[in-house]
């Protein structure tokens, strides 16, 4: 079975957002499960990765980073498994080389300037998201030769701001950073703020200077047959969730 994959119109380079379907893991974790980290059969997220790549960018090796939740952007290189570095994205601007991001609703960005030939990708949690993950990543991909006027982005599969209610006091490092943040939340039901994750990080990559950046609007926590969830996994007191892979790369040239 091939994986589904999601992409975007405002990137013109190969890249993907995959969910969890077209892969051979089980149980919780079924099917497409790409986390290192998850406790899977190695062997069955060796073979969902190689799925995963196939149907992104046959051919290509995946670059993938030990993700902590940061800010750290790092130029991809070839790196075992067990030598992963501590990152939280990752640019390229080599044909041949997928970066890959994994979520399980945190926010996938994905990031093209295709007349460059420099791609980047990013893992923007909450954390990651108010530390900056996006701005370092793309001043990373300048450094590269991309012009930030000319870079795109997507972002893929996330929760949703219906699916992410926090506690009272979560908003308030992002009020403290800038005062019109309070856009973000609105009161949910139970009377807590829920916070919009995908409008932050489209804000916050118009301010940095992107000019195409296209959210794809999909809900990790509501679409379970698709996607993975931590959130919605914990609600639900399973011993462990998978992880979806997003990836994008260039091709030879």
């Amino acid at each position: 079975m091939t994986p589904p994959v999601w992409t975007s119109g405002a990137l013109v380079v190969p890249h993907g957002f995959l969910g969890r379907r077209g892969g051979v893991s089980e149980g919780a974790m079924a099917s497409l499960n790409c986390g290192w980290g998850s406790g899977d059969d190695v062997s069955l997220i060796v073979e969902n990765r190689h799925r995963a790549a196939e149907a992104v960018l046959p051919g290509a090796r995946i670059a993938s980073p030990y993700q902590v939740h940061g800010a750290v952007v790092l130029e991809a290189g070839d790196w075992g498994e067990d030598a992963r570095p501590h990152a939280d994205g990752l640019v390229t601007d080599r044909p041949g080389l997928l970066l890959g991001i994994l979520t399980a609703d945190c926010a996938p960005v994905l990031f093209a300037d295709a007349q460059a030939g420099v791609v980047g990708a990013a893992h923007a949690g909450w954390r990651g998201a108010l530390g900056g993950v996006t701005d370092a990543t793309i001043a990373a991909m300048e450094k590269l030769g991309a012009d930030r006027g000319r870079i795109a982005a997507a972002i893929g599969p996330t929760i949703a701001q219906a699916s992410y209610e926090v506690d009272p006091a979560f908003p308030d490092p992002f009020l403290a950073a800038d005062e019109g943040a309070e856009r973000f939340f609105r009161d949910g039901p139970a009377g807590k703020p829920h916070f919009d994750l995908p409008a932050y990080l489209v804000a916050r990559l118009a301010n940095a200077g992107i000019r195409r950046v296209e959210a794809l609007g999909l809900d990790t926590y509501t679409m379970d047959a698709d996607f993975y969830s931590f959130r919605r996994s914990t609600h639900r007191s399973e011993p462990s969730y998978g992880r979806q892979i997003s990836l994008i790369g260039l091709s030879a040239r």
